[in-house]
């Protein structure tokens, strides 16, 4: 069973940046696609940023659209983390953000984090 932890939400003031991590455990890190969505307040969850596993171009300019131009997805498979920074924060960006282990080539989720939380003050 993989678990996935997300951190480093928090209050961050508009126009800053932040940087989310999820630590993977109990499966094989390096070798699944991985993906961060976001749930706003009285929204449905949306997509953010993938990243494959492979490096190659699968999810190569697929961001939310409303984070495009913003955001940088990353990982380290040594340490088995991936990482979304997102920057020129706005109150839009309220949300929930959760980690997931994707199906191949995919945005569909297999496994989900349980959410870290991310406000946006103006």
């Amino acid at each position: 069973q993989v678990r996935l932890v997300e951190s480093g939400g928090g209050l961050v003031q508009a126009g800053g940046s932040l940087r989310l991590s999820c630590a993977a455990s109990g499966g094989a890190f390096s070798s699944v696609d991985m993906g961060w969505f976001r749930q706003a307040p009285g929204k449905e969850r949306e997509f953010v940023a993938a990243n494959s596993w492979t490096g190659g171009n699968a999810y190569l300019g697929k961001f939310g659209d409303s984070v495009k131009g913003r955001c940088t997805i990353s990982r380290d498979n040594a340490m088995k983390t991936v990482y979304l920074q997102i920057r020129n924060l706005g109150p839009e960006d309220t949300a929930v953000y959760y980690c997931a282990v994707l199906l191949a080539g995919t945005t569909s989720v297999r496994y989900w984090g349980q959410g870290t939380q991310v406000t946006v003050s103006s």
